[in-house]
């Protein structure tokens, strides 16, 4: 494996030994719902992905098996998604966490996060080859399903509720609405999950951007406004971990453009 991006900024606010993180570990996973893991070793691999040291992550979580595999992937897709520079490794990356989780899917029917993490890698993936190419290799119905799968099996899935939003948002912003029905995407349904989110997991920066970019793409100009102001909210979360920081950053980032 070659070496990957470091995580770019100070991790030692979030370097959490095993008793931390079993304390913090209900606010750290109020976005993907993870049981707290039985299994050390699994503890272990999530602390390497809290303290954004995600290849470590991948590379323990996979030692250790079984839920350490949901480790393992999400540390993969987090990777890939903020810290990747090659396109095409990214891409790969995204691949490969999918298959992973579709396996996972396979054989833990009853894990809600193999079926996030699958509709999660595929659709970043569908992002990076064009979402419209995407609908045609009939990968939007695949994203659809595993987000739905997910939540009926993890209702308070904060996270799996946003990348419907983001799921249905990007379906009508790419295709418009007409065709966007034949894919099962609709703009209340994409309000509603975004809204469920932030009601799920309201300290999280992630849900506040994907929620104004999703604005944006279903309103445009006319949900500007809005959309800057939870950009604004998304920058000052006070972030817990790696990843809160990576989306803390992005939405400092969106207010600069």
């Amino acid at each position: 494996m070659a070496k990957w991006t470091a995580f770019p900024y100070d991790a030692a606010e979030y370097t959490y030994d095993a008793a931390a993180l079993k304390k913090k570990w209900a606010r750290l996973h109020a976005g993907d719902a993870e049981p707290l893991p039985k299994d050390d070793k699994v503890l272990a691999a999530w602390a390497l992905y809290h303290a954004g040291d995600f290849q470590k992550a991948v590379e323990a979580g996979l030692k250790a098996g079984g839920a350490g595999i949901t480790v393992a992937n999400k540390a993969q897709c987090i990777y890939a998604n903020y810290l990747e520079k090659s396109e095409k490794t990214k891409l790969a990356l995204f691949l490969e966490a999918a298959e992973r989780a579709e396996a996972q899917m396979a054989e833990d029917p009853k894990n809600a996060n193999a079926f996030y993490l699958a509709a999660y890698a595929i659709g970043r993936y569908s992002q990076g080859i064009s979402v419209a190419k995407a609908l045609t290799q009939g990968l939007g119905a695949k994203v659809k399903t595993a987000l739905e799968t997910a939540i009926k099996l993890q209702p308070k899935h904060a996270d799996a509720h946003i990348a419907l939003g983001t799921f249905h948002a990007e379906v009508i912003d790419k295709v418009g609405s007409l065709l966007a029905r034949t894919q099962g995407a609709s703009k209340d349904a994409g309000l509603t999950a975004f809204k469920t989110a932030l009601k799920l997991n309201p300290a999280s920066a992630i849900a506040r951007v994907e929620y104004a970019n999703g604005l944006v793409m279903l309103d445009g100009d006319k949900k500007m406004k809005e959309a800057e102001k939870l950009y604004a909210e998304a920058a000052e979360c006070e972030p817990l971990d790696a990843m809160e920081r990576l989306d803390v950053e992005m939405a400092k980032a969106e207010l600069e453009d």
